[in-house]
């Protein structure tokens, strides 16, 4: 019967081993990988489910199907509670048996790139990998290894550009909770009434256009943790009711007069000072101090110069991977570029100066040029408030113009557009969508 199901599946393009007793098959475990077993039940001296019981053992993940002759629904309870992902019943149906190898081979593979997908979010986030050179970006990290043990609330402050939800993440991916959901929400982009159906979720009825209940993000992220970007945005009368729920750890949807118990982490960011925002009664104090009981502070780039060059290396790998390009580095003067600017818009800027690098390099490496910074370095004779935070602004308005150009001579064609900027179309595609460039061309 092993070589006939055999058989019956190579058909079908799979690799088959059969084996004739359970206990040669057994020998094997640890010194062969197997994606699925099949097995029967009643055999002599090893019955099929204490096969299933030792190969699981062995490979937690490893489906197993039962082949049975006595196929009754106790039959099957027994089968499923000792893990089996399905049983099939003699005489075996060549349909039904393909049915249920093709099921439980794709289970096997959404397992796999499950674990492949955890494996690359640790290795993204995790802390350890974050570039960190300096002594004040040491400490955020070690704080931030310390605080993910815990289920506290954290604050992350800093600059806008600094990394802070880049730091929340490695917070949850490094906590008990990296199995169940991290949401990530920017307060400041929704209005008061809309933030908190989002956040707590709505009864139906409790507006208009609310047709049906629906559960909020701290409901759905149950287990999990919510990161609450801009929290420095939302105004007082929602500040009391998140101030409730993490007190209470229970939500009420608008229009609702239920609560919800939640278990919920939450870690929450802002560019403001809040400390100031108190005294100007525009943040409540004992919200401040639920939100901040572990505080972690991430200092600008100026303030850490001993980062940049690290951080520019890792993105120049990371981008001329992406787009393909084989580039050598960068000349003397771009590095002297990089070690003195003052990077106003942060690791944000300089992430976003190096790929502009990669995507405009002309040669095997990037030259100041590529940069646009001779644009961007006219004399500021505009006033005592001109800063080099236009940096940023030059910069896009020369690449936008150069796309312009190009879709223009190209007649909207953007594969050619492409092809004549030098980059991938997948990098035009973003740079159209970044820097809002109308590429519909009458």
């Amino acid at each position: 019967m092993a070589r006939i199901v055999a058989m019956m599946l190579q058909r079908d393009g799979y690799d088959v081993q059969t084996f004739n007793a359970p206990e040669d098959f057994l020998a094997t475990l640890g010194a062969e990988h197997f994606d699925l077993l099949v097995t029967d039940l009643k055999m002599p001296r090893i019955d099929g489910v204490e096969v299933l019981r030792r190969a699981r053992e062995a490979t937690p993940d490893l489906p197993v199907v039962l082949i049975t002759a006595h196929a009754t629904v106790k039959t099957a309870v027994a089968a499923m509670r000792n893990g089996a992902f399905d049983y099939l019943e003699k005489p075996i149906d060549n349909d039904d048996c393909r049915a249920v190898v093709g099921r439980a081979l794709d289970m096997t593979r959404l397992a796999r790139e499950n674990r492949y997908l955890r494996a690359e979010l640790r290795s993204r986030y995790a802390l350890d990998n974050i570039v960190a050179t300096s002594d004040g970006m040491q400490q955020v990290l070690d704080l931030a290894k310390r605080a993910a043990r815990s289920r506290a609330t954290v604050l992350v402050t800093g600059d806008s550009g600094t990394g802070k939800e880049l730091v929340a993440r490695a917070i949850h991916y490094h906590s008990d909770r990296v199995g169940n959901a991290f949401v990530a929400v920017n307060c400041k982009a929704f209005a008061a009434g809309v933030l908190e159906s989002e956040l707590f979720g709505h009864e139906k009825g409790a507006f208009t256009g609310a047709a049906r209940a629906r559960p909020g993000i701290f409901e759905r992220a149950d287990g999990g943790t919510v990161f609450l970007d801009e929290i420095g945005d939302i105004d007082l009368d929602f500040q009391a009711k998140l101030l409730r729920v993490l007190q209470e750890r229970e939500v009420r949807r608008v229009g609702g007069d239920t609560d919800h118990s939640v278990d919920v982490r939450v870690v929450a960011a802002t560019n403001k000072h809040l400390q100031a925002e108190i005294a100007a009664d525009r943040f409540r104090e004992d919200l401040y101090f639920r939100l901040a009981v572990i505080p972690i502070k991430i200092p600008p780039l100026r303030e850490r110069p001993a980062d940049v060059l690290p951080l520019a290396r890792t993105f120049f790998e990371r981008m001329t991977a992406d787009q393909g390009r084989h580039l050598t580095g960068w000349s003397q003067e771009v590095e002297a570029f990089l070690q003195s600017y003052d990077w106003p818009g942060n690791v944000r800027e300089l992430e976003n100066t190096l790929e502009r690098g990669v995507v405009l390099a002309q040669g095997d490496r990037i030259e100041l040029d590529d940069l646009l910074v001779t644009a961007a370095a006219q004399p500021q004779d505009a006033g005592p408030t001109a800063t080099t935070e236009t940096l940023q602004a030059v910069m896009d308005a020369a690449a936008a113009k150069a796309i312009r150009a190009a879709l223009a001579e190209t007649g909207g064609r953007k594969v050619e557009a492409a092809k004549r900027l030098g980059v991938e179309r997948t990098t035009l595609y973003r740079l159209i969508r970044r820097l809002a460039i109308d590429d519909k061309i009458s």
